[in-house]
């Protein structure tokens, strides 16, 4: 009897694949997909949309920001503004030892950047 239900489970199976493959393809003709978010307009009304959220983040962080950076209406008695000095007031030595790429220790220093021509 094992024998006969194995021989009759391989149609079985196999009318059940075509019974299934034959209403997902009638599913999917009367329910068909969206159309694909890739396509050339759908990618520039997002490109559009995405740089006037950029302009309103600008836009934002200028009017917070921008009262940071304007000149100051007068200068401070006593000399030029707090952290702005004029070259000469600086030393050779002081602005080669406060210069950023100064290798702090004995270690060995970064090669030189390339000039270009």
């Amino acid at each position: 009897m094992g024998d006969v239900l194995l021989a009759l489970s391989i149609p079985v199976l196999v009318f059940g694949g075509g019974l299934y493959a034959a209403c997902d393809c009638w599913w999917r003709r009367r329910h068909p997909a969206p159309p694909s978010p890739y396509t050339h307009r759908a990618a520039r009304l997002a490109e559009q949309e995405m740089l006037l959220l950029a302009e309103e983040i600008v836009d934002d962080a200028h009017a917070a920001l921008g009262p940071l950076y304007e000149a100051p209406a007068a200068p401070r008695p006593g000399g030029p503004a707090a952290g702005l000095k004029t070259e000469a007031s600086r030393s050779p030595q002081a602005s080669r030892s406060s210069r950023s790429d100064a290798t702090p220790g004995r270690g060995p220093s970064r090669p030189a950047a390339a000039r270009r021509r």
